[in-house]
């Protein structure tokens, strides 16, 4: 069956088409991989019925289309590669899922039991798809959670500190399905990743609270952390670790590691070092980046730190 949906999957002929052209082969394919189900106007949800472990995503169309190299949903290339099951909710736009088809469609999901159908069930999301991952995992027993740089709620009267998203503050975020930290209580594992020096999404991930919530601190990342992570390769490491049951926090720490040879990330370090004026940081950065990779950046950047540490050794 692998076969045959790898078969059927998005390719590069795909790229560069129109979002509406984009959005009907989506659903072609959908269809063949399972069932393609519209949730009002602005979702939809992709079924891949492979196996007893379930990935749900959640994703929108400007996301895939920039992610993706093959401009698929997410969970297409684990169930390619484990032979899992996977539903993609895929918002239209930016909605935070707040519609109620979206609620109807998990309420029905209950009520069927799909969810206790499967061995183990992973929620995944990033941003405004990381609050609906969390959201929405009430919905299944035992699920875990994998979260980047949630919201808890963007819900005016408890959000006053976060002031980023003036259109989403308009939705309504008091209906069901709505507080992300209430929705997660009974999830046996939330792993939260987000970067502390983002005052707003510390303060979303400090509003989860109990022993089963783990904050993982990804440093220097910024605002692209989502996109970095799927780059390093980290997303897939993680999800494949949770369906496994063997996700710890000591283990996404170790998969953040990689950062060490991310070179986006080592740039960001690096400017950092040289705009706070710190010659002996860019010298250990720049040196142990230049010994192990062509890097011209980084030789400039140690040549430049050398001159002034021999400078103010001279002074001194």
């Amino acid at each position: 069956m692998q076969d045959d949906l790898s078969a059927g999957d998005m390719n590069a002929d795909h790229i560069g088409t129109p979002d509406d052209e984009w959005l009907s082969q989506l659903e072609e394919i959908g269809y063949e991989r399972g069932y393609f189900e519209p949730l009002g106007a602005d979702h939809a949800a992709i079924l891949t019925d492979e196996g007893r472990t379930l990935l749900v995503t959640f994703e929108t169309i400007r996301n895939i289309r920039n992610t993706s190299p093959l401009q698929e949903p997410l969970g297409w290339t684990l169930v390619r590669q484990n032979g899992w099951s996977n539903l993609c909710i895929l918002a239209y736009s930016e909605t935070w899922f707040r519609d109620r088809a979206v609620y109807g469609y998990f309420d029905r999901l209950i009520e069927d039991g799909f969810f206790e159908e499967f061995d183990k069930v992973v929620f995944y999301g990033a941003g405004m798809c990381g609050y609906a991952a969390a959201a929405f995992s009430v919905v299944a027993p035992e699920v875990t959670v994998i979260a980047v740089q949630p919201q808890a709620t963007l819900d005016p009267a408890q959000t006053e500190f976060d002031r980023r998203f003036p259109k989403a503050r308009r939705r309504d975020f008091t209906d069901r399905y709505h507080f992300a930290p209430e929705m997660v209580e009974m999830a046996r594992d939330v792993f939260l990743f987000f970067d502390p020096a983002i005052t707003e999404d510390t303060v979303h991930a400090a509003m989860f609270k109990g022993d089963h919530i783990h904050h993982i601190h990804a440093r220097h990342f910024g605002e692209t952390l989502a996109q970095s992570l799927f780059d390093m390769g980290v997303t897939h490491d993680l999800i494949m670790k949770a369906a496994k049951d063997t996700l710890t926090p000591q283990g996404c720490y170790r998969a953040l590691r990689v950062r060490r040879r991310y070179r986006p990330y080592l740039r960001k370090l690096l400017a950092a070092a040289e705009a706070r004026g710190k010659p002996l940081l860019v010298k250990w950065l720049a040196s142990s980046v230049a010994s192990n990779q062509h890097a011209p950046r980084f030789q400039q950047a140690l040549d430049r730190a050398e001159r002034i540490l021999t400078k103010g050794s001279s002074i001194s």
